[in-house]
C-alpha cells in the first residue's frame, strides 16, 4: 500500500525564493537562513519520496477574494509557476499525480470534509519555495506534487482542529491507495510574522519554538489552540501555521502508532521581516 514515511514543515517566505533567485544565498544575511537546509538538501536525496502532498496558502494567485475554498486539492497532471507581479520565478513547472490526487478527493471527501477539486492552477512562492529549500537548483523538481492549497487568507479560516483532523483523513486516503507509493506530506507557512498595521514586523521567537515543541510532542493539545492566540502571539500572517497541523495529523503517531523521529529541527530570525521554522519528522519503519 501507499504510506506516509515523513513530514517535513518550513516556512515559504517569498524573499528567500528572490534571493535563490537572484543569486544570494552566500550572503552574510542569507546563509545563515540557508545553513538550515543543508541537511535537509541531503536527506531529500537519501529519502526521495514518490510524491509529496504540499500543503501550502495561495497568495491571491490562483484564487482571489471572489472566491477562496477553504481546502482545495490539485488534481491537474502539472501546475504551471504563478506570475506574482514580476514575472514568474525562474524554477520549473510542478509535476502533479492525478492518480493519487483523485483518490484523495474521493476519500476524504467520503470522510465529509468538503474540498475544492482544481483542475487547473499556478502555484505560487507558498508552494515553489519550499520546493527550492529542500531541492535546490534544478531543472526538474524531483517528485510530484500534489498542491493542497488552505485558505488562511480570508477570515473565517479553519480552526487548528479542523486542519489537525484533516491530516488524519489524509493519511487514511493515502493507505487505502491501491499502489506501493512512498508519500511525504509537507506543512508549510509562519512562523511569527505580521506584515502590516501598528504590530508590522512582529516576532515572537519563545511562542514560535513552544509551537515546534508542542508540534513533535502535543500535537493534539496544540490543535486546540484558538485562532485568537496565534494572531495575538504570531502576528497577522502567523494562522498559516495551522497549515502544520494538517501533516503533523497524517503521522502514525495520531494513529496510534509509534512516535515519529525528529531528523531535523532548524529556527532562526530573520528573514526578511519573518521568523523561518524548519523541521522534518519520521515516521517509524
Amino acid at each position: 500500500m501507499a504510506r506516509i514515511t515523513a513530514s517535513v514543515y518550513t516556512s515559504h517566505v517569498p524573499a528567500i525564493g528572490a534571493a535563490m533567485d537572484l543569486g544570494k544565498t552566500q550572503e552574510p544575511y542569507w546563509q545563515k537562513v540557508f545553513s538550515g537546509y543543508e541537511f535537509s538538501r541531503q536527506w531529500i536525496k537519501d529519502n526521495k519520496p514518490d510524491v509529496v502532498i504540499l500543503v501550502f496558502n495561495d497568495h491571491a494567485t490562483a484564487f482571489s477574494l471572489d472566491m477562496i475554498p477553504t481546502f482545495a486539492i490539485g488534481c491537474a497532471a502539472e501546475f504551471p509557476v504563478a506570475d506574482e507581479g514580476w514575472g514568474p520565478r525562474p524554477v520549473p513547472g510542478v509535476q502533479g499525480h492525478p492518480e493519487l490526487a483523485a483518490h484523495i478527493a474521493q476519500s476524504v471527501i467520503q470522510q465529509d470534509f468538503d474540498l475544492t477539486i482544481v483542475n487547473k492552477m499556478d502555484v505560487d512562492h507558498g508552494l515553489t519555495v519550499p520546493l527550492s529549500l529542500l531541492c535546490g537548483d534544478t531543472k526538474r523538481w524531483p517528485f510530484p506534487v500534489i498542491p493542497f492549497a488552505v485558505n488562511v487568507v480570508q477570515y473565517p479560516v479553519p480552526s487548528g482542529m479542523r486542519c489537525f483532523r484533516l491530516g488524519q483523513a489524509i493519511r487514511k486516503a493515502v493507505e487505502s491507495f491501491d499502489g506501493d507509493l512512498n508519500v511525504q506530506i509537507w506543512g508549510t507557512g509562519g512562523m511569527s510574522h505580521q506584515l502590516q498595521g501598528p504590530r508590522a514586523g512582529l516576532i515572537n521567537r519563545e511562542w514560535d519554538n513552544r509551537f515546534l515543541d508542542r508540534l513533535i510532542d502535543d500535537p493534539e493539545g496544540l490543535a486546540q489552540v484558538p485562532h485568537l492566540e496565534y494572531v495575538r502571539e504570531a502576528g497577522s500572517e502567523g494562522i498559516e501555521l495551522v497549515m502544520w497541523l494538517i501533516a503533523r495529523g497524517a503521522m502514525a503517531d495520531v494513529a496510534g502508532g509509534p512516535k515519529p523521529t525528529v531528523k531535523h529541527r532548524f529556527y532562526h530570525v530573520p528573514a526578511s521581516n519573518t521568523a523561518v521554522g524548519h523541521l522534518i519528522l519520521e515516521n517509524a519503519l
